[in-house]
């Protein structure tokens, strides 16, 4: 089950409910899917007025402090707008706090407003995602990076702390709408 945590209004009543009201029936859905044994619930990252998720990690902590079994995960983690150092560090935290339980899907996103939010030219679309891709992979494969790139500033054997709890750190790549220069034909979507 997945969740962009968009802003509704209840049917019956016409009442739109509020940020603060949804984050706590959101944690309660999560709660409910725990308890009922459903496998995975993910929050995606959107950075628009009718969406409250611009902070997955921090939902996420929440949610893992509630639930024993689920898996949680992101939904997709805007990876192309992001540090990947931060993002696996969030992410590696979140998979200690949940005991192992941390799924990190990252994709472009289905709407492009985080671009000009951090910054960001869109005519760097896919080689953002595909720099920021290759040095998110190469953290979760060693704690020592030496890297370097067009869009960030350059590792030179650093270590990236803390380590996650599952090793590898489950990362998949979230894919929808036009193909990838990143993707193959049949391609499933996961590294």
């Amino acid at each position: 089950m997945d969740s962009f945590v968009s802003a509704v209004t209840d049917p019956v009543t016409g009442h739109v409910v509020g940020p603060e009201e949804r984050m706590q029936h959101l944690l309660e859905e999560i709660e409910l899917a725990d308890r009922v044994g459903l496998y995975s619930f993910g929050i995606g990252e959107h950075h628009r007025s009718e969406y409250y998720d611009s902070a997955p990690p921090v939902i996420l902590a929440a949610a893992a402090a509630r639930t024993s079994r689920i898996r949680l995960g992101s939904a997709v983690a805007v990876l192309s707008a992001a540090d990947p150092v931060r993002v696996f560090q969030q992410f590696a935290t979140l998979d200690l706090i949940s005991k192992g339980r941390i799924d990190l899907v990252v994709g472009r996103g289905s709407f492009t407003e985080a671009f000009p939010l951090f910054g960001l030219s869109l005519r760097d679309y896919d080689e953002l995602f595909e720099e920021k891709l290759d040095l998110l992979l190469r953290i979760r494969e060693s704690e020592h990076v030496t890297w370097s790139g067009r869009h960030r500033p350059a590792l030179s054997g650093q270590g990236v702390y803390p380590r996650p709890l599952q090793d590898p750190l489950p990362v998949w790549v979230g894919v929808g709408g036009r193909r990838s220069r990143s993707c193959g034909p049949g391609c499933s979507g996961c590294r």
